[in-house]
């Protein structure tokens, strides 16, 4: 059975820097996604990478500030985000695709974390 477990994220000052966290269970080789969404918008692509750590992509609005990485022995993928902005504020989802293929659209993935809220103020 796969689960997954996200933590981390709060209220954090525009400008300023913190790490989400994703644990996963019951997920072998895949791909694995971050997703974001905000009130009133659809769910977006933030990023994802695979298990291997071998392949990721951004999405447009956050390459270059955010981050996935993963740590096979503990099962879990991170997203670092820094240089954040107010527009950044959206509940944060991990999910995960079971077949090693890119994902970047919320309908490609299989399973989803609860979501944690990220909330950046200005």
């Amino acid at each position: 059975q796969v689960r997954l477990v996200e933590s981390g994220g709060g209220l954090v000052q525009a400008g300023g820097s913190t790490r989400l966290s994703c644990v996963a269970s019951g997920t072998s080789f895949g791909w694995y996604g971050w997703l974001r969404q905000a009130p009133g918008k659809e769910r977006e692509f933030v990023g994802g990478l695979n298990w291997m750590g071998t392949s990721q992509v951004y999405g447009d609005s956050v390459r270059g500030r955010f981050s996935i990485s993963r740590d096979r022995a503990k099962n879990t993928v991170y997203l670092g985000m820094s240089s954040l902005k107010p527009e950044d504020t959206a509940v944060y989802f991990c999910a995960y695709r079971k077949d090693n293929v890119v994902a970047t659209t919320p309908g490609a993935y299989d399973y989803w974390g609860q979501g944690t809220q990220v909330t950046v103020s200005s």
